[in-house]
């Protein structure tokens, strides 16, 4: 598998974010996740879009992070946030997700931030275990969805 740096808006990463939205929609049952996002929220230095693709050149798995800051949203100065962790159905149990989330972690600590936040939920027992077997603790809910019972938030030290 290739894993490269990738547009935000690139068509692989809409498709497979639509794929991820789709997914959403079935495990919660309402119009996926809505938290506002841009291309440019995900460009060094201040993020990175990664896109893994199989040796066929087809996307299989994508995931990127973002700065944040303290805001009223309840992020720290230093965060980064991981958004848009996925892998196709037929590209799972190969070990891209742990492959992508490490070098978003990197990415993330060479760019000089100090902590990396994540929310999911209740209904991705599959996320839920790799970031908790990743070193990842909950933590106090932030972002759009902070105000949701199902939101399950996450964080790990980058230093």
């Amino acid at each position: 598998m290739i894993v490269r740096s990738t547009a935000f808006d690139h068509p692989d990463a809409r498709k497979l974010n639509d794929m991820v939205q789709l997914e959403y929609v079935e495990r919660y049952g309402d119009g996926g996740d809505l938290t506002p996002l841009s291309p440019d929220m995900f460009r060094p230095p201040l993020g990175l879009y990664l896109m893994a693709y199989d040796p066929d050149g087809r996307p299989v798995a994508t995931g990127g992070w973002r700065s944040q800051d303290e805001n009223p949203e309840g992020y720290a100065d230093g965060d980064a946030e991981l958004k848009r962790m996925y892998v196709v159905p037929e590209a799972r149990g190969l070990g891209l997700a742990r492959r992508i989330l490490a070098a978003l972690e990197d990415d993330a600590r060479a760019a000089g931030r100090t902590r990396m936040v994540l929310e999911t939920g209740d209904m991705q027992p599959e996320a839920i275990a790799l970031y908790t077997s990743s070193g990842y603790a909950p933590c106090a809910k932030f972002g759009y969805y902070r105000a949701y019972e199902s939101s399950r938030c996450f964080a790990k030290p980058l230093v």
